[in-house]
């Protein structure tokens, strides 16, 4: 065994077996670069990551390729998810020299860690335009001594991309600007023509193959169309919704979206199914469901959900990381099925379901089947004969057969470390279903999960610090911008699920310790890293709203909510600046950033203030919590606080009411949830 064994993140302890002398970044491997003057080796990639795995199988087990790489470098694996900061970095630098990345990344540094070369994929032999790793290798390795000084410029010239990255999309704004001039009804109307420009009309979704789920910009849409008659931007969300409800991205038989769909009609799955997938879209579900009372959402909503605690939850109530796409080497095993498979199961149920599903003796993918509806289930009925109820209940019960000899067979690999942003994310998704479809569990699974945060994530000391990972009983690495960002959105939200002010308190000490540890110079933007952090060669504002929100972006949303909480305008003055530097850039290229998005369509709209305050306040929360209002600030108590503006002086005896504010002007309160939905 290598180095590596002594990990803990499943991702490295793969590669712990391999005749690759691999070291985990630290100084031990750095410092050995510089001493032995040789290039560094980084590969990263992650538990779940199939063409990793393809890569580990041809490459890193071959002994004599890892000769190779003993010989000329000094090799470093890193999970992207233990250390996305590294991953970030050097990712950046990959994609300015190929203008693409991707997983497994491969990057080749000089010793003191500037990078100079790298790839993703490589095949053992020359292949896909590809040359082998092992020319990749020799190629690199003879540069380096006899190219040095070409080498060298070639970094030099990356890492100051890097630094000069931080300024992207940040222009010169007039803040002494009103906020209605600042963010304007026509910004929000460019946004959804330009989210409309890239939309699939046939299929949903955004963009070409491959294709994401794209939750941000569905939600920002969701949003846009509840105060604009926007009929086309409303059926592009929900089309795209039901579009991959009912695709193979969707697992039909056990609930959980994977990561993205090789095809546009999400019909092809990359099967990994990661937490902040799922997290993220059924907060999605849930505004569809709320917007328009489609049980479908509601449904989709609760299967993932059961997904979620059946496979992805640690016996302590927090969440693990990721599935594996493959399982027995085969990338898709554990999901797909032959029409033999299915006969046997099914029996005389089997036609109706290979109608449903649309299953064949060829298959629908590389000779097998996966489950998808490309009919709706109505069509499918008509053409059947048969009632559309009695054809769902024939369905749900030949799915619980299919699932249990599923669950026979041998299960994809589990990343079972606990990332603090993830659970962070699943815990507001938890917090938003329970909101829209009342089920108690989902907010006790919530409460549990920050409880384990607060117990086992917390770094020891009086300061509101965290780690970013958990595994093994241990909690290791300083947590990220993103971390804490993803956290106290969970706080506020946890906060008007439960009616308990303690966790909005918790929000803004915690707020209070992001702004010192990673403020920028400018008193606007935050960096990734904490200050004071040493084995990065850049620290990196993130600002792009890729696969998970940039912590950028949910900073500037929660600044603003609590801005409110505690009336400091320096932080409504700070989320306003975040978001109008960048306002130019989010109208011209929404999904690329549709959490920002969502933030002008909020400062457009307007954000409802709502104080609560009486004995009866938290059943008048669940109320408003099931009601689509986005955007609002909640908060409620049985007794005036004196901490919190919203909640001076609004208790009369003997009622529960209701106040509705904007800049802290109230209009009269009221009792009931429909007059206030009326105001609203």
């Amino acid at each position: 065994m290598n180095r590596l064994a002594k990990e803990t993140s499943p991702y490295l302890l793969q590669h712990a077996h391999n005749p690759v002398d691999w070291y985990p970044w630290g100084e031990e491997a750095l410092e050995r670069a510089r001493a032995e003057d040789k290039p560094i080796l980084v590969s990263i990639g992650y538990a779940a990551c199939h063409w990793c795995h393809v890569m580990e199988r041809e490459s890193f087990e071959d002994p004599a390729v890892a000769a190779v790489m003993n010989e000329h470098f000094i090799n470093i694996k890193i999970d992207r998810e233990e250390r996305p900061d590294i991953d970030h970095i050097y990712m950046d630098a990959l994609q300015a020299m190929a203008g693409s990345g991707g997983w497994p990344l491969n990057m080749f540094l000089l010793p003191d860690r500037q990078p100079f070369y790298g790839g993703t994929y490589f095949p053992p032999k020359r292949a896909y335009n590809r040359p082998s790793w092992k020319e990749v290798l020799e190629a690199v390795a003879d540069a380096f001594k006899t190219k040095r000084q070409d080498l060298q410029d070639q970094a030099a010239g990356l890492t100051q991309h890097l630094h000069q990255s931080n300024q992207f999309g940040m222009e010169a704004v007039n803040m002494r600007l009103p906020k209605n001039e600042l963010f304007t009804t026509d910004q929000c109307k460019q946004i959804t023509l330009a989210i409309m420009g890239q939309a699939d009309k046939e299929w949903g979704g955004f963009g070409r193959a491959p294709k994401f789920p794209g939750a941000f910009v569905i939600q920002y849409l969701l949003r846009y169309c509840r105060r604009e008659k926007d009929e086309a931007a409303l059926q592009q969300a929900l089309l795209s919704l039901g579009r991959m409800i009912r695709g193979g991205i969707y697992d039909q038989l056990g609930g959980g979206f994977s990561r993205y769909s090789t095809d546009e009609m999400w019909l092809a799955p990359h099967f990994e199914k990661m937490l902040y997938d799922n997290a993220l879209l059924v907060d999605t579900l849930c505004e569809a469901y709320q917007l328009t009372g489609n049980t479908v959402y509601a449904t989709t909503l609760a299967h993932t959900l059961t997904f979620i605690q059946r496979e992805m939850t640690s016996p302590e109530g927090a969440f693990y990381a990721a599935l594996d796409a493959d399982s027995e080497g085969e990338e898709g095993k554990y999901y797909v099925w032959s029409l033999e498979e299915i006969e046997s199961v099914l029996g005389d149920d089997a036609p109706a379901f290979c109608a449903y599903y649309n299953v064949s003796r060829g298959g629908n993918w590389e000779d097998h089947n996966i489950l998808w509806l490309p009919e709706p289930p109505e069509k499918v009925a008509a053409t059947l004969g048969v009632e559309p109820a009695a054809l769902e209940a024939q369905m749900a019960n030949c799915r619980e057969r299919l699932l249990e000899v599923r669950e026979r067979r041998i299960r994809p690999g589990l990343d079972d470390k606990i990332l603090l942003g993830w659970n962070a994310l699943m815990i507001h998704a938890l917090c938003k279903a329970y909101g829209a479809v009342g089920d108690g569990a989902y907010l006790e699974r919530a409460l549990k999960a920050m409880h384990f945060i607060f117990e086992k994530m917390k770094a020891p000391g009086a300061a509101p610090a965290f780690f970013h990972t958990y595994k093994d009983g241990t909690a290791r690495y300083p947590a990220f911008l993103d971390d804490y960002a993803y956290l106290v959105r969970a706080l506020i939200a946890l906060q008007e699920a439960t009616g308990d002010l303690d966790w909005l308190r918790k929000a803004r000490e915690i707020s209070e310790w992001v702004i010192t540890q990673f403020g920028d110079e400018t008193g606007r933007y935050f960096y990734y890293t904490a200050a004071g952090q040493e084995d990065v060669i850049v620290r990196k504002k993130e600002v792009y709203d890729g696969a998970v929100p940039s912590g950028n972006a949910v900073m500037a949303h929660n600044l603003w909510y609590l801005s409110v909480v505690y009336d400091n305008s320096g932080w409504a003055e700070r989320a306003l600046a975040m978001t109008a530097s960048l306002s130019q850039t989010v109208v011209r290229y929404p999904t690329s950033f549709g959490v920002w998005a969502s933030m002008i369509l909020q400062l457009v709209q307007g954000t409802p203030e709502l104080a609560v305050a009486g004995p009866a306040y938290r059943e008048r929360m669940r109320e408003l919590n099931a009601a689509y209002i986005p955007g609002k600030v909640l908060l409620g108590a049985d007794s005036d606080q004196e901490d919190m503006p919203l909640l001076q002086q609004r208790v009369q005896a003997g009622k529960t009411l209701i106040y509705l504010c904007e800049g802290y002007q109230c209009k009269k309160p009221v009792e009931y949830i429909s007059e206030i939905i009326n105001l609203i």
